[in-house]
């Protein structure tokens, strides 16, 4: 029960961050590597929204439950390197 609420926090995070991202930019400010790094057309606008999608993913993966399944997809491809194909 305490995974379910903890995924549906961190996806409503998530959305409040995606939403609300005006709001999060004139509170607290610009970050210079968003700037730096996703340009001057609003690249803390982008990079706000960015991190509210990963949050809305990672509270779906704990929402679920399944996140030993998707660490270990994740880094299959690194643990299966001696495999006969």
């Amino acid at each position: 029960m305490g995974h379910i609420i903890l995924g549906l926090l961190i996806t409503a995070a998530g959305v409040s961050l995606v939403i609300q991202t005006e709001w999060f930019l004139n509170n607290f400010g610009r970050i210079a590597w968003f700037e730096d790094k996703l340009g001057t057309e609003g690249g803390s606008r982008l990079g706000y929204k960015l991190v509210g999608i990963v949050l809305i993913f990672i509270g779906i993966i704990v929402l679920t439950g399944s996140g030993n399944s998707f660490m270990a997809w994740l880094v299959s491809p690194l643990t299966q390197y001696n495999q006969p194909q």
